[in-house]
């Protein structure tokens, strides 16, 4: 059964924990083994299997316990960033380098730049 199908959160618990249970017992391992290679006690496990609610933290440990964890990835893959995101990222970075500014520079002869009208009389 796919899990889209479901219609209940309790349905895709049960569901998710049958599966569990069958990968546990393919494996040949008891409840309590997979409980002591997860760090979760042998009640979390029942928990799981019976489609009871469980903290997400519990649930990832047997998922990597069970080498089932890489299947969230596939399951929720990261996002892509668009490229007119990146521009945006990119011009929000702060400046890492300052620059001397130009104007402050004197002419080579040392005496402060002017445009050369300064003098022109008033015109």
């Amino acid at each position: 059964m796919h899990l889209e199908e479901l219609t209940t959160d309790g349905a895709v618990r049960t569901e998710i924990g049958r599966r569990l249970a069958r990968l546990r017992l393919e494996r040949n391992w008891t409840q309590a083994e997979l409980a002591a290679a997860a760090g979760v006690g042998q009640a979390t496990v029942q928990r799981v299997e019976r489609g009871d609610s469980v903290q997400v933290t519990s649930l990832l440990r047997l998922l990597r316990t069970l080498d089932l964890l890489a299947g969230l990835d596939r399951a929720i893959p990261e996002a892509q960033a668009a490229p007119i995101a990146e521009l945006e990222r990119r011009a929000r970075t702060p400046r890492r380098r300052a620059r001397r500014s130009r104007a402050a520079e004197p002419a080579p002869d040392g005496r402060p730049w002017r445009w050369g009208d300064e003098d022109a009389g008033g015109r």
